[in-house]
């Protein structure tokens, strides 16, 4: 009876031990997969994390969290301008215009004007749109005659005591300044100065891409 006893705990180790070994194993496997897991977690958090960080000073406007200034100009319209903390290369890639205070004044309120009435887009009536506000700010007395953009230069020139000034590069005139372009089978283009853009008809943040004729102003 012993003898058979002694058997059957031989025979029980023998089955335990491989299931205690089997059981070791599927431990060590989950805990390496633990592992991984965890480290593939670490790493993706700290790509999402450089991504934020890397495309945050693309993205215009509260969404990411920039810093906006709100101010309200001397025309008493509110403008909103971005903040900027750090410095970016790539960001500013156009001048801000400066004011040259041997200009008119009257054109500085003309290029107000002009800001104030003008659209989102062109409508074809740059000419007519500078000359509106060039009268509407009192730079000039009566309203210009000639109908195209590009003789706009020559008429200022003539007529209204304007002098054609040594700019050749359009982010470098001063805020107020009358910039005139040719073009040979149409009208050209005119548009005045502002401080971060140029308007005619519609606002742009650049000058437009024909030739220039000349830049022009009123002391």
């Amino acid at each position: 009876m012993n003898n058979n006893i002694e058997v059957m705990k031989s025979v029980w180790r023998r089955v335990e031990r491989p299931s205690a070994v089997k059981l070791r194993r599927i431990k060590a496997k989950a805990e390496l997969e633990a592992r991984v897991t965890l480290r593939y977690m670490a790493l993706l958090t700290a790509v999402m994390t450089m991504l934020v960080m890397a495309f945050a000073p693309m993205v215009h406007g509260q969404d990411v969290g920039l810093a906006v200034f709100n101010y309200t100009d001397a025309s008493g319209k509110k403008q909103l301008v971005d903040v900027v903390d750090k410095y970016y290369p790539k960001k500013i890639v156009q001048p801000i215009a400066k004011a040259d205070a041997q200009i008119d004044p009257k054109l500085r309120r003309a290029a107000t004007i002009a800001e104030e009435r003008a659209r989102a887009h062109s409508l074809s009536k740059c000419w007519h749109f500078v000359k509106e506000a060039l009268v509407a700010s009192g730079v000039v007395k009566s309203r210009p005659q000639t109908p195209l953009a590009k003789q706009a230069g020559q008429e200022l020139v003539n007529n209204y005591g304007f002098k054609k000034l040594p700019v050749s590069n359009p982010y470098e005139a001063p805020v107020g300044s009358v910039l005139v372009y040719g073009a040979t089978r149409a009208a050209g283009h005119v548009e005045i100065r502002t401080e971060t853009g140029f308007v005619s008809d519609f606002r742009s943040k650049t000058p437009s891409r024909r030739p220039l004729i000349g830049v022009f102003a009123k002391s």
